[in-house]
């Protein structure tokens, strides 16, 4: 049953592209009847007898997210119903070679992922109508971010079902190269273009990756089924070879620092329901990739490799939160949160590699959840982000937060809505952010028997520094809805907009944001099931995480660390109503009202706020070798000696680090390389003919 609902969720996928394609086809045909009978068209619209041109667009925008809605629907069908089954399910569709058809599997592993895809797909569901309305009569064509949109789907879905090497690369490169049109459907602007080329390399570099790692495995196993590569015994050396090579290829589409430098630049441009599947859930199903590929198919695991995983995962971890610290553009700030979220999860997964390499299976288990979990708490508060910022946006025409402000006044119920999203993803009890990282800080506390002394330094410096993520994470965001939401509107758009009419746009991230209180008060019964897939992987599960009851979490022992969402929540509540009752109430008294004292200058303005470069000035300045910094100040003076300043610009730049270091001195290469190798054209037909007859000749010999 639960592969027959996955069956349907990729149906559902495919048939919202094929929807959005048949629509050219209506289009021509309402275009040619108006060409042919002018005005009759138009009188029978108004007479009720055919459909407005106004209302075919209504009807065909909402089409295409209602078949997004029921993929999403059937997808946590199938999802929960595998987890719930722990059965493995198996089968094949006569497509592909004729030798090798494409290989389905279906187990608790993939219908959790399953589940991370249909949550955000729901609301992006209801976000959608709306929010591309706008693209109806642009010079943007809906048909082609309906068709794209349905292939992305259906491709990381495909993705989770594929069991054999082949098939799973058909469905990662339908996933990649659908994105890709997706990142330049706006692509008049120069800077969209730029983002997509670069999104499309990185992920054809990362596939060869993969590609490679996959013909490690096959070229011992003599075949390209997942169930081929489970049985084959690699030596340390080739399985260190392919680990790497995997690591690589998934890294780089999960955003791993330093190979992330594709995703600030195509999140911000993709429309904000894209940027949601693609923060919220593409980058999680190369996390599924990564996992299927270490803990599955190769035959073992190494220490060396999770150092080397933990060492990643917490420089993305410090790195991403730093580098979003400095962004003004509230689509790259959230894309760089994605490197640092990611950078939690693969601390969770290199500590299980670990655990798994030391015999701690328990305790393996115990990271695995933590990991998990972080994936789907990921992916429900980014994708509820996304939205909000694409609905801030739709209403305000802005992305640029220092031109915000006040909105808290004009949009507040997304206000509200929005707020959980940035309490959720800073780790905040008892939201759903601060379960998956306080279960990542307690399997890195049960370091202490581990025989390496390395890593016994290494687990606890790793945690270190995600503490002091989670810090400048709160700061980050109470920069981000401190500017954009609290104070006076800094521009003419922030202070005229007003919330959205269509209801799906708050009805999509209020969804979400239920979702998000929901596992932080009730996390225990979704980290139980989790145990399936653990038990599947790993072969071994949580001792008991509700040990104490349904109502508190254990996942170690109950003397060890336990953790009640639900008091929390009754404590949070009591102190905000004590909090009431003596601040604003003491002595039966309601507190007066009245504008703040603004120091005799005759009334606050916009330009008195403090700004996002000045909030985020102290933290660039302690970090500043992890940046790079260009700082200009120009100033016009005038009067005697130049005593009066007439006008003062100041500008600032600030720069990721890696592309200095990593990918500049990459395109340097190639392009000397390329002005190397363009000396062969010399534009002389005879030295063409001598190419061709020297390289006859080596053929000849290589062959014989």
């Amino acid at each position: 049953m639960s592969l027959f609902f996955a069956y349907l969720s990729v149906a559902a996928s495919l048939a919202s592209g094929v929807a959005a394609l048949a629509t050219d086809h209506r289009v021509m045909l309402d275009r040619f009847a108006d060409l042919i009978l002018r005005r009759w068209p138009r009188q029978q619209d108004q007479a009720g007898v055919l459909f407005s041109e106004r209302q075919f667009a209504e009807s065909h925008r909402n089409s295409l997210f209602v078949l997004l809605g029921i993929s999403g629907v059937f997808a946590i069908l199938a999802g929960a119903t595998a987890m719930l089954n722990g059965s493995v399910t198996t089968d094949t569709l006569p497509l592909g070679l004729p030798w090798l058809h494409w290989h389905i599997r279906f187990d608790a592993l993939s219908g959790f992922f399953f589940m991370i895809i249909g949550m955000p797909l729901c609301a992006v569901s209801l976000f959608g109508p709306g929010y591309v309305q706008e693209f109806e009569h642009g010079k943007h064509s809906l048909t082609v971010l309906g068709l794209f949109t349905g292939l992305f789907v259906a491709g990381m879905e495909l993705v989770l079902l594929a069991d054999d090497a082949f098939f799973f690369v058909i469905a990662w490169e339908l996933m990649s190269v659908s994105s890709y049109f997706l990142v330049a459907f706006q692509h008049e602007q120069a800077s969209n273009r730029r983002a997509a080329f670069l999104y499309l390399l990185m992920a054809v570099i990362g596939a060869m990756a993969i590609i490679l790692a996959f013909g490690v495995l096959a070229g011992f196993s003599g075949g390209l089924l997942f169930d081929d590569f489970r049985s084959v015994k690699l030596s340390p050396v080739w399985a260190s070879v392919a680990f790497v090579l995997g690591l690589f290829g998934f890294g780089m589409k999960a955003g791993l620092v330093p190979l992330h430098a594709w995703l600030p630049e195509a999140h911000p441009a993709a429309p904000a329901h894209v940027s949601a599947l693609m923060s919220g859930v593409m980058l999680k199903v190369a996390v599924y990739g990564f996992i299927r590929f270490t803990f599955d198919l190769l035959d073992q695991v190494m220490w060396e490799w999770g150092g080397v995983v933990l060492v990643i995962g917490a420089g993305s971890t410090l790195l991403g939160v730093l580098y979003a610290m400095m962004q003004h553009d509230i689509k790259r700030l959230l894309a760089y949160h994605s490197v640092e979220n990611i950078g939690i999860i693969f601390i969770g997964l290199g500590l299980c590699i670990i655990y798994v390499s030391e015999g701690k299976s328990q305790i393996a288990a115990l990271a695995m959840v933590a990991a998990l979990f972080h994936c789907l708490n990921h992916a429900l508060f980014k994708s509820l982000l996304f939205l909000g910022a694409g609905s801030i946006i739709h209403q305000t025409h802005e992305q640029n937060i220092e031109h915000l402000g006040g909105l808290i006044h004009r949009l507040p119920k997304l206000s509200v809505v929005f707020l959980i999203g940035t309490l959720s993803i800073a780790a905040l009890p008892p939201f759903n952010g601060f379960v998956s990282e306080w279960l990542t800080f307690q399997a890195a506390l049960q370091a202490g028997g581990i025989h390496s002394g390395v890593l016994r330094s290494l687990v606890p410096a790793s945690a270190s520094l995600l503490a002091l993520a989670g810090a400048l994470t709160a700061t980050c965001f109470v920069k981000l809805y401190g500017v954009v939401f609290l104070g006076l509107p800094r521009t003419r758009h922030a202070a005229n907009c007003h919330e959205s009419p269509h209801r799906g746009m708050l009805a999509g991230p209020a969804m979400l944001a239920g979702l998000c209180v929901l596992l932080g008060i009730f996390p225990t019964p979704m980290i139980e099931s989790l145990n399936i897939v653990t038990g599947q992987l790993l072969g071994d599960a949580l001792p008991g995480a509700s040990a104490l009851g349904w109502l508190w979490l254990t996942p170690v022992a109950p003397e060890v660390a336990s953790y009640s969402p639900s008091l929390v929540l009754v404590g949070i509540l009591l102190t905000g109503w004590l909090c009431y009752r003596l601040i604003y109430r003491r002595g039966g008294l309601e507190a007066r009202r009245a504008e703040p004292w603004d120091c005799g200058f005759g009334g606050l303005n916009s330009h008195m706020q403090y700004t996002a470069t000045a909030f985020s000035m102290p933290i660039r300045r302690i970090f500043e070798p992890v940046f790079v910094v260009e700082e200009t100040i120009s100033e016009q003076k005038s009067g005697p000696d130049g005593f009066n300043t007439d006008t003062l610009h100041y500008q600032l730049r600030v720069s990721d680090l890696s592309w200095g270091y990593v990918y500049q001195p990459v395109a340097q290469l190639v392009i000397t390389l390329s002005r190397w190798v363009s000396r062969i054209q010399t534009g002389n037909i005879r030295t063409y003919i001598a190419y061709s007859f020297f390289t006859l000749l080596i053929l000849l010999w290589g062959i014989s």
